[in-house]
């Protein structure tokens, strides 16, 4: 192993891990001393105020299960858009937040509280279906083969299948992260 790839292995784990810390020490944070009120500063649609929640429903969960079931994909799906590059990690979470955080707020019910990194999850999901597609060479294309074999089945999560889910976080967070997809190819096409 190389000493680049050790240190650019290190640096994608310490961001990784440093996201994955700060949703469990929120979560911990809200429930054992805020008593699960944090939650409020998730994405209210209709709402100036729920706005901020574009910024800050990644890092809230509505619960223990709801964190534990986002930190394994978070982790995985996160990893993969670094492969290519580190930066990628980064401008597909901005983008991801703010187009799922803009469809949340615009398209839920009003009066609902949504939280979750799962909207980070679907925006991964996005970049790395359509990161093939967009860039059109081999490591990419692979990537995004076994991302779909992997979490393909998770895309049924963008529809309105189930009571509580924030679907339109998953669909507009993909979308987010197919945007970025897209972004990222025409960046990469230019300084080619």
């Amino acid at each position: 192993m190389s000493k680049g790839f050790h240190h650019e292995l290190k640096t994608q784990g310490l961001i990784l891990g440093s996201f994955v810390a700060t949703f469990w020490i929120v979560e911990i944070l809200d429930r054992f001393v805020f008593n699960d009120r944090l939650d409020l500063f998730g994405i209210i649609p209709h709402n100036l105020v729920g706005l901020r929640g574009i910024l800050f429903a990644p890092f809230l969960h509505a619960g223990f299960p709801h964190l534990i079931a986002n930190t394994v994909p978070f982790l995985v799906l996160g990893w993969f858009v670094m492969l290519q590059e580190t930066s990628d990690f980064f401008i597909v979470t901005a983008l991801t937040m703010l187009v799922g955080g803009l469809g949340v707020w615009l398209f839920a019910v009003p009066g609902s509280i949504h939280v979750g990194a799962s909207i980070l999850i679907f925006g991964y999901l996005g970049f790395l279906l359509f990161r093939g597609y967009f860039q059109r060479n081999i490591p990419s294309i692979l990537l995004s083969l076994l991302v779909g074999f992997l979490y393909g089945g998770a895309i049924w999560g963008v529809l309105p299948t189930q009571h509580g889910i924030s679907w339109q976080g998953h669909l507009f967070g993909f979308l987010g992260g197919v945007l970025a997809a897209k972004l990222i190819a025409t960046e990469k096409k230019h300084y080619s």
